[in-house]
């Protein structure tokens, strides 16, 4: 992965001190309850609150609840207007009515989705490992093994049910690939559940006992019906909606007739070869676009060979 390439990833920036030993520390929410320095990030079903210069907006612990649960993300590595080097953070997971009674407005609670291009590093990944984390906390209730119902422990990093199991945070894998041709047009797919004339690089998870590459090479054949040469590894970022890790390659399909690719009729309705002409003049009109955030979208203006002026 370059330099270059990693750095233009919108959510795999980061400025953070996960600073995982201290998880353990006995009783680490009244420590950090007792922290007038600590910062509590409120995250309401992945959504959060923004200040009005687009910085993430932080209360006090006493706006809190108690039955909240905290999720320690760690500490900052570098001063910042709003805090200072070595200061921790702390996501307070609340629900409708602490939401409500923390900011009322409910338009103002916004998801990552939408404005993770506009967060500097440090809050970048905040937010991300927030989101993750609320995400898998909202769907391990209940252990699986037993069935009972699981408490969060070690600084939100683990859920531990009545029998003494403990259950860890999980990321799901999953690859997305530009595939050029012989005329280094680039093959997107649309999803039979996105509108009609969305476009987007083909993309999916990992099977167990796979490697990333025989996953590329398997998907891009499931889905289009393309075979590929070997696939180059770019970079990743995590999608935590819910909870994967995109990896993102480049492969150039093997010589033949590129108007073999079929979409598979379930997954994805439609495949198409764009040039750059054609995406210059269709994207953002009769075609549509993987938006900022996503790794899709950077994997195609690499190959574009600049930035789509496009939302």
């Amino acid at each position: 992965m370059t330099v270059e390439f990693a750095a233009r990833l919108p959510l795999a920036r980061n400025e953070l001190d996960r600073d995982a030993e201290h998880r353990s520390t006995p009783d680490l929410e009244r420590v950090l309850r007792d922290d007038p320095a600590t910062r509590f990030l409120p995250v309401h079903g992945g959504a959060m609150l923004r200040n009005a210069d687009g910085t993430l907006r932080f209360v006090d612990a006493d706006q809190v609840p108690d039955d909240a649960t905290l999720l320690y993300l760690g500490r900052a590595v570098s001063d910042a207007p709003d805090a200072p080097a070595g200061t921790r953070f702390v996501a307070a997971l609340v629900d409708d009515a602490a939401a409500a009674r923390i900011e009322p407005d409910t338009d103002a609670w916004e998801n990552l989705r939408m404005f993770g291009t506009e967060l500097s590093a440090r809050d970048q990944g905040l937010a991300v490992e927030a989101v993750a984390m609320a995400n898998w906390h909202a769907v391990h209730g209940f252990s699986p093994r037993t069935g009972s119902p699981t408490a969060s422990t070690v600084g939100g990093w683990v859920r531990r049910d009545p029998e003494g199991h403990q259950h860890f945070p999980r990321t799901d894998a999953a690859i997305i690939v530009g595939i050029t041709d012989g005329q280094d047009r680039i093959l997107l797919g649309s999803n039979a559940a996105w509108d009609a004339n969305r476009y987007s690089l083909l993309a999916g998870f990992v099977e167990p006992g796979e490697s990333l590459e025989d996953a590329v090479r398997r998907e891009v054949f499931e889905e289009a019906g393309v075979t590929i040469e070997e696939p180059e590894y770019l970079g990743s970022q995590p999608w935590p909606f819910p909870a994967s890790l995109m990896v993102g390659f480049r492969a150039r399909a093997v010589d033949g007739d590129p108007s073999s690719a079929r979409p598979d009729g379930v997954e994805i309705i439609d495949v198409r070869w764009f040039s750059r002409d054609e995406i210059r003049e269709q994207a953002g009109d009769t075609v549509l676009l993987p938006g900022r955030t996503s790794i899709a979208r950077v994997i195609i203006e690499e190959w574009y060979g600049g930035p789509l002026d496009l939302p």
